[in-house]
This record gives structure tokens, C-alpha cells and sequence, in this order.
């Protein structure tokens, strides 16, 4: 089960007069959140693990540009004019509402997504568009801020995304997507994630900065394939520092498709900061690379 989903279970079944009313503060939610999730205290004075540090990022690092960051469809200009169109997955369409799609124009192959769900059609002629109204609609009315209080998402606007369909002629036909984790303007490791779609479930596993694994998991067992380097990752990593300078943690999402590679998505907060680690040291070893700007001593 993802966090996202334990997210929801939490707060329907323990937590629901504060979800829906919304009465508490950012703060408070997200001590009582943590202390649910994962057990612990949350020490917003002092933070030491990756976990905690990103929920102080959540409440003390609030730049307005993470807005447009997290934004699928308003991070493509800003990856455009850093990195160059190249790495940009072609946008077919953009709409405010299912109904307003047009499917004749599309393709027969493409995929649909909103704030933070998708639809792949790989055969139009047999596309469930019931189904894809029903899941884009809902996805539309939700709003990822308030499950983990993740405020860059507050003010995206709810709109669905038309992209190219993409696929590695060459691969195994699992699209592997690599996630650079980038502490202070600095790639440390890169996660993969594969398997999604075989019946043990999600892997993930962690490689350091020259592709050796890594001796943890967070939250997904790793995968016991061999998950070969792949050929650009350098290249990955000079594009993920580039979109991460100075910021104190953000993971940069790429693809490598047909030898090119593409860019994915910006992360602040990999599973909302409630993932655990096992074992449960590489928490604060994560943590300590994580540099937090300074405030004020009175805010905290």
C-alpha cells in the first residue's frame, strides 16, 4: 500500500473531523500526522532525520516558485528554459475538464494525467473514456496539500495533461523512471522504481552517485533484478543538479527512452516524508545532508 493511500485510511479512520474542518495549523496536523504514521516525535527545533527534515521544509521553506515546480504542466516551461526542449515529453493537450476533450485529435496511443493520476490508452479504439471521465474527474476535485499538508500543491490548478505516449523499443516493456535525490544542489543517490505492473508489486531500489546499491529500503522492498546504469545517467545527474540549485532537497524524476532522455517530475517531499527506512539508521544518515536554510528562532 503506498503512503499516499495509508494517508487516506489515516485520516478517514483517526483523524477525519480535522481533515474536513481544517482547523488546525500546518504544524500541528503534521506532529500529529507523523506521531501516527510513523511513532515518533516530530522535533521541529531540532530536526535530524530526512523525515523530519522535510516536514520543517513543508512549514519553514515556503518559496513560491515550488508552486509552479510541482505543477505537470507549468514545470515544462521551467525545464524548457533550463535544460532545453529536448528533454520535454510533447503535450498533446490541455483541458479543465474531461468533457472538453476533443479524442478525435488525438492519437491512437497517449496518456492522460491530472494533479496525480493517469490514464494510458494504448489502443483508442478500445479506450474505456467512462472510466478515464470517472478517474480524471476525481482526481481534478482532490488536492494533494491536504493529506500531507505539501503546500506547494494548494494552488495548482486542477487541469488534465494530454502527452505523448512513450515507449523504449528496446526495453523490457517496464518504463523504468530514475528519481535523483538532491540535497543542497547535489545528487547523493538515485532510486528506480520498476515491477509496478507484476504481481509481487513496486520494487524499489537505491544506487549511489557511481551505481553501487545501496544497503536500505524505504517503505518497497528492492528489486532482486539486475537493474543495469543506465547509459545517460551522468548526464542525469548534471541536469538534476542543475534544477536543484539551491534548493535544500528536491528529487529530480527522468526517464531514458530510445537513448534520449526526458524529464519526468519535481518532488519536495518523497512520500509526503512518512516513508520508513529499514534499516532505520540511513533516516538520520539522509538527514544529515540535508542543509536547512535559516530562520528566525521566534517562528519555530
Amino acid at each position: 500500500m503506498s503512503i499516499k493511500q495509508q494517508l487516506v485510511r489515516i485520516l478517514l479512520r483517526g483523524m477525519k473531523e480535522v481533515y474536513m474542518d481544517r482547523i488546525i495549523s500546518d504544524k500541528l496536523y503534521l506532529s500529529l500526522l507523523y506521531r501516527r504514521v510513523l511513532d515518533k516525535k516530530m522535533h521541529w527545533d531540532n530536526p535530524c532525520t530526512f523525515n523530519e527534515k522535510l516536514q520543517w521544509l513543508k512549514i519553514y521553506n515556503r518559496r513560491n516558485e515550488y508552486t509552479q515546480m510541482v505543477d505537470k504542466i507549468a514545470v515544462k516551461k521551467i525545464v524548457a528554459e533550463k535544460l532545453g526542449e529536448k528533454y520535454i515529453i510533447p503535450t498533446l493537450g490541455v483541458w479543465d475538464d474531461f468533457d472538453d476533450i476533443d479524442f478525435s485529435i488525438l492519437p491512437d496511443r497517449f496518456v492522460l494525467k491530472c494533479n496525480h493520476d493517469s490514464c494510458i490508452c494504448k489502443n483508442k479504439n478500445t479506450f474505456d473514456i467512462a472510466e478515464a471521465r470517472k478517474k480524471m474527474r476525481k482526481g481534478l476535485k482532490q488536492n494533494l496539500y491536504w493529506a500531507g499538508r505539501e503546500w506547494p500543491y494548494k494552488d495548482v490548478k486542477p487541469r488534465i495533461l494530454a502527452e505523448k505516449f512513450m515507449e523504449d523499443e528496446g526495453g523490457d516493456g517496464d518504463l523504468k523512471d530514475y528519481k535523483l535525490m538532491c540535497f543542497n544542489g547535489k545528487v547523493y543517490c538515485t532510486f528506480v522504481c520498476s515491477e509496478r505492473f507484476e504481481g509481487s508489486g513496486l520494487k524499489v531500489t537505491f544506487f549511489d552517485r557511481d551505481w553501487k546499491r545501496l544497503s536500505f529500503e524505504r517503505h518497497y522492498p528492492s528489486s532482486e533484478k539486475v537493474i543495469f546504469k543506465p547509459v545517460h545517467y551522468y548526464e542525469m545527474i548534471r541536469l538534476a543538479e542543475e534544477l536543484s540549485k539551491n534548493i535544500p532537497f528536491v528529487r529530480s524524476d527522468f526517464y531514458e527512452i530510445n537513448g534520449q532522455l526526458y524529464f519526468g517530475e519535481l518532488t519536495f517531499y518523497p512520500g509526503s516524508g512518512l516513508e520508513e527506512f529499514t534499516p532505520p539508521e540511513w533516516d538520520r544518515r539522509l538527514g544529515e545532508l540535508i542543509k536547512l536554510p535559516h530562520i528566525d528562532p521566534l517562528l519555530l
